[in-house]
């Protein structure tokens, strides 16, 4: 006879994705096309994708919060410089109902102690809510929008020994990755929110600034300033990442 399998093991993870309110930007198909991206990047792992954006009402939100198993946070406009202390120095197409959404959803995950991933404002987004800051803006690393031409890349430099290593080059794989590169906003080393550390770096004209982040210690908490979801211009070994937050939103919380 077959072990029973628990309802945590048996049904998919559901993980909440953030998600751009497609009808308000300036190309509703395209953002509706990049939308759909980063819900696959969960489902075609065996996730059960919920899609949320700022025109949700608050009693699906709310629903979908308390069932969450894990939490996406992916790319769109700059963040309120206000939610890191600072005035407007350069930042661009600021959605404040988007902040408070992501905001809301983050404390959730985090009273919930539940894996939350974060891609380019993703990244952004979690530093900021755990206390940390951002660079307005630096040089040479927006290119083509999506749709617009080919991706801008850059080399982006794995930290050895970090989570993000060792999910993504479990075979002793080269630590140097080609990454497609769409904004304008960084954190750098001295941004840092407390908790978090460096799991990659790349250069710009600003710096060394980070292109991946991860909780030092508790669950699941990492973030990558590219976007592994646009595989055309994403090296594949980054669906690793995507396979390793589905299978830490799959476990149950007493070993997580």
């Amino acid at each position: 006879m077959l072990p029973r399998m628990s309802a945590q093991t048996a049904r998919p993870p559901r993980i909440v994705v953030t998600v751009v309110v497609a009808a308000r930007q300036p190309e509703p198909a395209i953002a509706a096309r990049k939308n759909a991206l980063f819900v696959d990047s969960v489902v075609r792992h065996g996730a059960a994708a919920i899609a949320i954006d700022a025109s949700t009402p608050a009693s699906e939100r709310a629903g979908a919060f308390a069932t969450m198993d894990g939490l996406l946070l992916t790319g769109g406009a700059d963040l309120d410089p206000s939610l890191y202390g600072e005035a407007d120095q350069g930042s661009e197409g600021v959605e404040h109902d988007r902040d408070e959404l992501e905001q809301a959803a983050w404390r959730v995950a985090v009273s919930r102690g539940l894996p939350v991933l974060g891609i380019c404002r993703g990244l952004q987004a979690m530093n900021v809510f755990a206390g940390g800051k951002l660079l307005q803006h630096v040089d040479g690393h927006a290119g083509p929008g999506w749709g617009h031409g080919p991706a801008l890349t850059h080399p982006m430099r794995l930290v050895a020994g970090s989570q993000l290593a060792r999910i993504m080059t479990p075979a002793g794989l080269p630590a140097g990755l080609m990454v497609n590169s769409y904004h304008h906003q960084a954190v750098r080393p001295e941004d840092l929110a407390p908790g978090l550390v460096a799991s990659a770096f790349a250069d710009s004209p600003a710096g060394e600034i980070v292109e991946g982040l991860e909780a030092a210690a508790g669950p699941f908490r990492m973030a990558v300033q590219c976007h592994p979801e646009r595989t055309e211009s994403t090296p594949r070994v980054f669906e690793q990442l995507f396979a390793a937050f589905v299978a830490a939103c799959r476990r149950p919380a007493t070993t997580r």
